[in-house]
């Protein structure tokens, strides 16, 4: 490892500027590049999420990692952060923010991550806290700058679930450089571990462009393309599930007819000019295009039976249920979003900076829904009398649920910003502080909201190295798409934005052990929340309640220890617990479905000492079973969920515990060793590498299906499995 990159994480360094007439910056960075000084961020290696073996996405990977994030799934890239949800996380690609698929409702049809990690000079993470710059969400912001290629490059990797190939040039005077990365994934191999029988065909593609081109010192352009194509077909035909307990075991029987065809379709532009006149002020401007095009298609049709057996002999002793269903859906959605936002910055001297934004976004938001599904028999639910348009009467049928909408809407968001920066000493402790704020109105529910938000930082003269960080302020989830959306598939123009109340305070302490550097990160935090909109979550898709109809609070404590577990290269172990519940309608509190409780995780990477080539990296994690296991009541009177009915229902899933290993044999390694030969030579990079995924074979949960016994009206969680131990082989190279 290059020395200069082996600290990503926060140092601090001043230079006392007393009796001198130029003021000396005193400096709050880490050591990559670009500068990133917001005091709450931590900075990750984009070479860590690169050799990292996760299914999800090196980048997110490696942020699951951390204490204060919580995904309890090996196949999505999403992430739920201290007592938030998968909706309140930020995610800047050069500053500009970024949108997820939003009628995603499973871990199977999920696809790639937007962030590509061959692509990436810097990555910063704040669990929360940031600073007004960001946008109006209340859990996180990931930030991510891609990099220019210095001299032309070739990149590539294939494997058994996917492969990529990036490329990139620059021009003899460094003026024009150009990055182009294409990936290809299918995770077929890997949903085959589900022990179902279903043929599954999914497939992601995506293709992303960075190009950048410096006029001269006061002037630069610079272009980011995104494209990606997600298709998900899915044909059950079989599954059989064990569960229950030692002293009644129970199986569940399921045959399938039907199949589920999903596409997601997503597009990104932006144009950014940067306009330096001087050394102290910069102006940018971004302007930027984004288009989601979802359709997610199936017709699935059911029987099931439910068999009891001896716990002793294991023979069947009695059939409890036998029944069928059929789910529907025709659900089509195309988002749209573009606009121009104009940034500037103020530096007068080398530790003050004053930063103003503005950003104006046009919206387009066109929903069609038409989503049932029928049970034959009591024990799912209760069901209504309903119409499937076009097919049957009430009168033929009962239907458990009915959604339909039909929403078409234009709004317009106008949003800025101003705060500023300051870095000085008082006394002889060295000082941080960050006060700024910022506002939004969407003319959709016609709202203005007001977000004041500060950080202070103060780095004592001790002798030990430690730095004392508080940050706080007032932060709104801004609805949008699935806020809006009621549980009948209506938009409701009444919704307003879900208000948080956030007070950290954090400390750092850098130390040497075994002569070696570590540095223990340890946060408090208090979130008060109000206005909220209750949701459960149905697998990983939220499906909100459409009222701001509940009041909530959240708080923890993280902890994470960095450093050369072994000489040469960082690890850390990760720890947090954690406590978020809400009242919904003044009931009382109770947890909400993102109570995480205990968390424990660790990254570790070591390489042979007598073969240095051979290289390993290996994920642990431990988590409490989230309370999203509790079925939801449809009320009898409007087919609707009732998600009150957790009220009655409090019950968690299973713990969550997965190791994933990643074994590294690198054959070329120019930086270290020269290869020779007119062919091998040509190679900067080659290795040859191991995945396994869910090296233990543990069967994980992600969700229960509720059946019920009609006969003793028993209700039985039935588990949804995650996927089972995979061994994945990946060919690396580089020119």
């Amino acid at each position: 490892m290059n020395p200069k990159q082996r600290y990503q994480y926060l140092n601090v360094k001043f230079v006392s500027s007393v009796k001198t007439k130029d003021i000396q910056e005193v400096v709050f960075r880490g050591k990559g590049k670009p500068k990133i000084t917001d005091i709450t961020s931590l900075e990750i290696s984009p070479k860590q999420a690169q050799v990292l073996a996760s299914l999800s996405g090196g980048v997110e990977g490696l942020v699951k990692s951390l204490p204060s994030v919580n995904s309890n799934t090996e196949l999505s890239s999403q992430y739920m952060v201290r007592g938030g949800n998968y909706d309140e996380n930020l995610i800047y690609i050069n500053d500009i923010e970024l949108y997820r698929p939003f009628l995603i409702r499973n871990f199977l049809q999920e696809g790639m991550s937007v962030v590509n990690p061959d692509m990436v000079s810097a990555i910063s993470f704040s669990a929360g806290g940031f600073e007004a710059k960001y946008g109006d969400k209340m859990s996180s912001a990931l930030n991510i700058y891609y990099r220019q290629p210095t001299k032309f490059e070739v990149s590539g990797e294939a494997s058994l679930i996917g492969g990529k190939l990036s490329t990139g040039f620059a021009s003899k005077n460094k003026k024009l450089s150009a990055l182009f990365s294409g990936r290809y994934r299918n995770t077929n191999m890997v949903l085959n571990t589900l022990n179902e029988d279903v043929d599954f065909n999914p497939q992601y593609f995506d293709f992303q462009s960075h190009i950048n081109y410096q006029f001269n010192d006061k002037w630069a352009i610079s272009f980011l393309g995104y494209w990606s194509k997600n298709d998900y077909e899915m044909i059950p035909k079989y599954k059989e599930v064990d569960f229950g307990t030692l002293q009644q075991p129970i199986k569940l029987y399921v045959g399938y007819e039907g199949k589920e065809d999903d596409q997601y379709k997503n597009m990104m532009g932006t144009a950014s000019v940067t306009f330096k006149p001087n050394k102290k002020l910069t102006f940018t401007l971004d302007n930027f295009a984004y288009q989601n095009r979802e359709k997610e298609y199936y017709s699935i049709a059911s029987g099931y039976m439910l068999q009891a057996f001896d716990p002793t002999t294991g023979d069947p002793v009695a059939i409890y249920d036998a029944g069928g269903q059929i789910d529907h859906a025709r659900n089509d959605l195309l988002a749209r979003v573009y606009g121009s936002q104009l940034r500037a910055k103020y530096s007068p001297d080398a530790n003050t900076d004053i930063e103003i934004g503005v950003k104006y976004e046009k919206e387009k938001l066109k929903d069609m829904t038409n989503e049932w599904q029928l049970v034959d028999s009591l024990g799912y639910s209760v069901p209504r009398s309903n119409t499937i348009p076009g097919i049957l009467d009430a009168s033929q049928l009962k239907l458990r649920y009915l959604i339909a909408g039909n929403n078409d809407i234009n709004p317009t968001r106008i949003s800025g910003y101003a705060q500023v920066s300051k870095k000085f000493y008082w006394g002889e402790s060295r000082v941080f502080v960050n006060a700024g704020v910022r506002a939004q109105h969407w003319d959709f529910n016609n709202e203005t909201i007001i977000s004041p938000r500060a950080q202070f930082a103060i780095k004592p003269n001790w002798d030990a190295d430690m730095l004392f960080r508080f940050s706080g302020g007032i932060y709104y989830q801004a609805p949008f798409y699935k806020e809006i959306k009621d549980l009948d598939g209506s938009f409701n123009s009444d919704i307003k934005s879900q208000k948080s109340v956030q007070f950290i305070a954090a400390n750092d302490y850098e130390f040497k052990m075994v002569d070696r550097p570590f540095k223990l990160t340890t946060e408090l935090y208090y979130k008060k929340m109000s206005n909220l909109i209750p949701y459960y979550l149905d697998n990983v898709r939220i499906r909100y309640a459409g009222e701001n109809n509940s009041e909530g609070y959240a708080y923890g404590i993280d902890a994470r220890l960095f450093g050369e577990f072994v000489p040469g290269v960082d690890s850390w172990i990760s720890a947090s617990y954690a406590r978020t519940k809400e009242n919904i309608d003044g009931m009382g509190y109770i947890a909400r479905p993102t109570d995480q409780r205990f968390r424990i995780s660790m990254f570790y990477q070591d390489f042979m000492p007598k073969f240095p080539s051979m290289k390993v990296n290996l994920m642990l994690v431990f988590a409490n079973g989230l309370p999203s296991g509790s079925p939801i009541v449809i009320d009898s009177n409007t087919g609707l969920p009732n998600i009150a009915s957790r009220y009655v229902y409090q019950k968690n899933l299973p713990s969550y515990k997965r190791v994933d290993i990643g074994l590294t044999k690198v054959f070329i390694d120019q930086k270290e060793n020269k290869a020779s030969g007119n062919f091998w030579g040509k190679f900067k990079e080659l290795a040859l590498g191991v995945q396994i995924f869910n090296a233990f074979n543990i069967n994980n949960t992600i969700a229960n299906q509720w059946v019920t016994d009609v006969n003793s009206s028993n209700i039985y969680p039935v588990p949804v499995r995650l996927t089972g131990r995979f061994f994945n082989v990946k060919l690396e190279f580089k020119f």
